[in-house]
């Protein structure tokens, strides 16, 4: 056999051998899609429940889904119902639809709170609201409703196993909110809108003392107070000076070694000559 009917042949071998497998692959899909479809149809619930966990144990998510999901009606108020909630929610947050899976382990939480799912559940509805939780920038409703339901957890189960995740989670999302009135004061101050800047900067550090942006904060609050003094009216001037030069000890004293020590002396430094000054 010359080479080019040989490379021919080989090459019409394999052609024939990949097709081979991707009809095999298709008939494997085409009998457990129908397989699936008549679990589904079935009116047989004891052995429709049964299917839905086999298909929850081989993580086949969405098949155990739709088949708990058939079934939550059917089998609610009866000694089941929390057993259908749990494997319902945890296929949904398998299959990453977090918000359907928060509300079924908030449910299960509220309809059975002696159910031996329900301490796991209370963490998963944070955890769910936790996965939901956007970029700082954008609206934080799921971020809150995530450190409401994760402290719940940690005070309904002190010694839960999840107590651990469950507060560097929320010590996590906090920093967030701070980091998003970190944003609203920079975006004030970069306005010129001094004023507002004090007030969302003064409120994040009282709300989060302990927060890992503190310094930084701290330094913005200073800035936005020097140059809301300095564009005062003259009738409010020497009270905003006065208020800022507290905020320049403030500063100092907590700061040491801060980077932004010198801007802060010299804003010291300035404020005091203004006000020798006018004296």
């Amino acid at each position: 056999m010359r080479a080019h009917e040989k490379n021919t042949y080989l090459c019409n071998m394999l052609k024939n051998i990949y097709i081979s497998f991707c009809v095999g692959v298709w008939l494997l899909a085409a009998a457990g899609c129908s397989d699936f479809t008549k679990v589904q149809k079935s009116t047989d619930y004891e052995y429709k429940y049964k299917k839905a966990l086999e298909y929850y144990e081989a993580k086949q998510y969405s098949h155990a889904a739709d088949l708990l999901g058939s079934m939550i009606a059917l089998y609610r108020g009866t000694s089941r119902a929390d057993d259908i909630y749990y494997f319902y929610a945890r296929s949904q947050f398998e299959e990453q639809f977090y918000k359907e899976a928060g509300q079924y382990f908030l449910m299960l939480v509220r309809e059975f709170p002696m159910s031996d799912y329900s301490e796991e559940s209370q963490f998963m509805v944070g955890y769910c609201a936790y996965k939901e939780s956007p970029n700082a920038r954008l609206d934080q409703s799921a971020t809150n409703h995530a450190i409401d339901a994760l402290v719940l957890y940690v005070n309904l189960y002190p010694d839960g196993v999840k107590v651990e995740e469950a507060n560097k989670l929320v010590a996590e999302m906090r920093d967030k909110l701070v980091y998003k009135s970190f944003l609203n004061g920079k975006l004030y101050y970069d306005m010129g809108n001094y004023r507002a800047a004090t007030i969302a900067l003064a409120n994040s550090l009282k709300a989060y003392p302990d927060t890992k942006y503190r310094e930084q904060l701290s330094f913005w609050l200073l800035d936005a107070k020097y140059n809301l003094a300095v564009y005062s009216t003259p009738d409010k001037k020497e009270l905003r000076m006065n208020d800022a030069l507290d905020e320049t000890y403030s500063f100092l004293d907590e700061f040491t070694e801060s980077k932004h020590r010198r801007d802060a002396e010299k804003f010291q430094q300035n404020i005091i000559k203004f006000l020798n000054y006018e004296k």
